[in-house]
């Protein structure tokens, strides 16, 4: 059986830096820390991984590039009296993931559309950069598509802010099933928000 082009375009990205794209990452980088947070792109730089997050090339869907700064929580030190594990001297986390605030900034610049999903494209030490699939609910395009037009239906707007998307299902702890995972549904904030 022979092997399509989004195969060998996703053998690449596993391994850039035995692939051409490791050669272009230096060269793509230079550009995109000049540019500001969210980027709205002609084509994606991933295709591969762009169409299994439902990218179509037609009017209606867009791709944008986001980044985010990279790390924990920034936290100062407490000046008043601590014991030394609360005074946020190790590392403080976010419970919600880089992907998904970059998913929402998208969202925020393109108030007319709804996040589908995203991926990763690149990082430094720094920044990291996601591309983002978006899509008009509202176009005849997207309407008039089969696979598209359930993303027109009221429960999922606001998705990228409400974590119905591939990064926020599995943030908010819905991929995980068996002991140990009674407090994550129906929701995070349920059960006195004890589900993280």
């Amino acid at each position: 059986m022979a092997k399509s082009m989004y195969h060998y375009i996703g053998e690449a990205w596993k391994r850039p830096d035995k692939s051409y794209v490791g050669k272009l990452f230096w060269d793509r980088l230079q550009v995109w820390r000049r540019e500001p947070a969210v980027v709205r792109l002609e084509r994606p730089t991933r295709l591969d991984r762009a169409r299994e997050c439902g990218y179509k090339a037609k009017q209606g869907i867009i791709v944008v590039r986001s980044h985010v700064r990279r790390g924990g929580s920034r936290k100062s030190r407490y000046v008043r009296g601590r014991k030394s594990k609360h005074m946020g001297l190790r590392t403080l986390t976010r419970r919600k993931s880089i992907q998904r605030i970059a998913e929402e900034r998208a969202s925020k610049k393109f108030r007319n559309m709804e996040v589908m999903n995203s991926y990763w494209v690149g990082e430094d030490g720094r920044y990291k950069w996601y591309e983002v699939v978006l899509i008009d609910p509202h176009h005849p395009s997207v309407l008039a598509d089969k696979d598209l037009k359930w993303i027109a239906g009221s429960s999922h707007r606001g998705r990228a802010e409400r974590g119905l998307t591939s990064a926020g299902v599995k943030g908010r702890g819905m991929r995980r099933k068996g002991m140990g995972t009674e407090k994550t549904r129906p929701s995070i904030g349920s059960h006195e928000r004890r589900g993280k």
